[in-house]
């Protein structure tokens, strides 16, 4: 049998087979059971997000997610689209909490922040712009680098927290702790920053 032939019967295999051979790292299996689930898959993320582009990114982010956790799905929990979803939802839920940290960190700072004099008004906004330019940067990095640095830096927790939290491999978050890192300093506005 051709691959052509293999790949044109994909379409036609239940949900289950479909896991299996995605388990199995089968690329194919797993591009049907995408375009099977997709349509779904970003209808919940958009009503967790509210924006078509974190929907996107989410939809992105809870497939990568099955594709590497394949091999965990059992059929005697539920059906493979119930799997999906439930994905998505908990990879939702895991984003909303990392924003509302993040908020709930800038208010804290923003209400403990001492009001100044004139020249010292000017210090704190020159700080604030070189602040900003920081988290430009890392929101240009991918969201699962995102993720992990903001864990780290923004909620104290250390690697094996953020492991059991996202239900990650260590080595997984120290990867991706490693290559945000590596963008932020090859970021010139990140330079700029911790130069000037």
């Amino acid at each position: 049998m051709s691959r052509g032939d293999y790949k044109a019967r994909y379409p036609r295999l239940a949900d289950e087979d479909l896991m299996v051979l995605v388990g199995g790292g089968n690329a194919d299996a797993f591009a049907a059971l995408y375009d099977r689930h997709f349509r779904s898959a970003y209808s919940l993320a958009y009503k967790l997000t509210g924006e078509k582009q974190a929907a996107e990114d989410l939809t992105q982010d809870a497939f990568l997610k099955i594709w590497r956790s394949a091999k965990r799905y059992r059929a005697q929990r539920g059906s493979v689209r119930t799997w999906i979803l439930s994905v998505v939802r908990n990879q939702g839920i895991d984003q909303l909490r990392v924003r509302s940290s993040r908020r709930r960190t800038q208010e804290k700072v923003e209400a403990s922040a001492p009001r100044y004099e004139s020249s010292e008004a000017f210090a704190q906004v020159w700080h604030e712009a070189r602040l900003g330019r920081v988290r430009e940067a890392l929101d240009a990095l991918p969201h699962v680098q995102q993720q992990v640095l903001e864990l780290a830096h923004f909620s104290d927790l250390t690697h094996m927290e953020i492991a059991e939290r996202l239900r990650l491999p260590l080595g997984t978050v120290k990867g991706r702790m490693r290559l945000g890192l590596g963008k932020l300093r090859n970021n010139p506005e990140v330079r700029d920053v911790a130069a000037g």
